[in-house]
């Protein structure tokens, strides 16, 4: 790997890092009322980004999930704890990584995306509403957790609805971009 390669790869870290915290804060601000328990929520933008940034960056948007995603676990949803935001971050990256893994090997997604159809697209938002809530309430099932089924929903709607907001909202402001001369 160059160094430039290197810096490009770590710019799409920060810049996952950076997206993340900022839909954070967007859905705090906006979805505070629609918070189910914390950090489940029936709307969750991040749970979009989750999904955008692995599509867009790869491992280094994996990588700046993780580490956002301790972040967000340690020092804003469970501060004070140590095994559950560790978890659930570990989790909330792995979920998409995983989506996004088997949407490469199903489909030969490739850097460009250039065969990511609309319908492909709506699979993997799918993969990643499913995915995440069910290794959480797996996580959450092993430690005594009982009211399974209504976070279980909760989660999942949050994510989808999330994710679809904010994919189609990248879709939206794409469009909106004047087009190269071919």
């Amino acid at each position: 790997m160059t160094l430039a390669s290197f810096r490009l790869q770590l710019a799409y870290v920060f810049i996952t890092m950076a997206m993340f915290a900022a839909l954070l804060v967007l859905n705090a601000w906006l979805f505070a009322s629609l918070e189910f328990v914390p950090g489940i929520n029936w709307v969750y933008l991040p749970a979009g980004m989750r999904l955008l940034c692995p599509l867009l960056f790869g491992e280094a948007g994996v990588v700046g999930l993780l580490l956002v995603s301790w972040a967000a676990s340690f020092l804003y949803f469970f501060p004070g704890q140590f095994e559950r935001p560790f978890w659930g971050g570990l989790i909330a990256t792995a979920a998409p990584y995983l989506v996004y893994c088997a949407g490469r090997h199903a489909w030969g997604l490739d850097v460009s995306l250039a065969n990511l159809t609309p319908r492909r697209l709506l699979w993997l938002c799918l993969g990643c509403s499913v995915a995440s809530p069910l290794l959480h309430h797996v996580y959450f099932a092993l430690h005594g957790d009982t009211d399974l089924l209504r976070s279980f929903v909760a989660m999942f709607v949050g994510d989808l609805n999330g994710t679809l907001i904010v994919l189609y909202g990248v879709k939206a402001l794409l469009s909106l971009a004047p087009r190269r001369a071919a």
